[in-house]
């Protein structure tokens, strides 16, 4: 996965709350290969009618190429598949502005490169009504840790490790790598201080 600092692109408004993972990826496109795409089936369920025919006025559907989505509460709660952050990154996704997240989607989010920016729900809500069913322009900026949509720059609130995940393109394992030289350190002067610890073939 490669890393960002910077992103610019249409953001659209999903006045929508408690947005699952079921939504975001419905079961029945969780048997397609991930080498083909799992951008089609983004929000297939609220992006369709019942006969398969597209909604025309979907915020997705009327603006394809939007890559910053402006969502209401609890965005990504439910079940823990990771297909939901895959359909939203094959789509062109690449940040998720809400007040809340559902934790483990979260989490999922930051390993595969999407941001899920938390800002206050009060702000949401006048993006929303700026944005309306239009897209405007966007940018994100990693280093600077701000977001800029429709003119009102908002502070992003980030950890460190997640940011640098983002930034590097990091996953678990390779933030662990980071710290390799502090771990080896570590490790050296413990085995130091207690010899008796280590193991007969270290």
């Amino acid at each position: 996965m490669s890393g960002w600092t910077r992103h610019d692109g249409l953001a659209v408004a999903l006045p929508l709350d408690n947005v699952d993972t079921d939504q975001l990826i419905p079961a029945q496109f969780m048997s397609v290969p991930r080498s083909q795409g799992y951008g089609p089936y983004l929000l297939h369920g609220l992006r369709h009618r019942s006969d398969g025919t597209p909604i025309a006025e979907f915020p997705l559907n009327r603006h394809p190429q939007a890559s910053v989505l402006v969502a209401g509460r609890n965005f990504g709660c439910g079940s823990s598949r990771e297909g939901a952050v895959y359909a939203l990154v094959d789509q062109g996704i690449r940040t998720v502005v809400a007040p809340s997240f559902g934790d483990i989607f979260f989490a999922n989010a930051i390993n595969n490169g999407l941001l899920p920016a938390r800002v206050d729900a009060e702000v949401v809500e006048e993006l929303m009504a700026e944005l309306g069913s239009e897209a405007v322009m966007a940018s994100v900026d990693l280093m600077a840790g701000t977001i800029l949509i429709a003119g009102r720059e908002i502070e992003l609130e980030l950890e460190a490790e997640k940011g640098a995940k983002l930034i590097n393109g990091w996953d678990d394992i390779d933030l662990t790598r980071s710290h390799a030289q502090t771990i080896a350190s570590f490790r050296s002067s413990h085995f130091q201080r207690a010899p008796w610890v280590r193991p007969a073939n270290a």
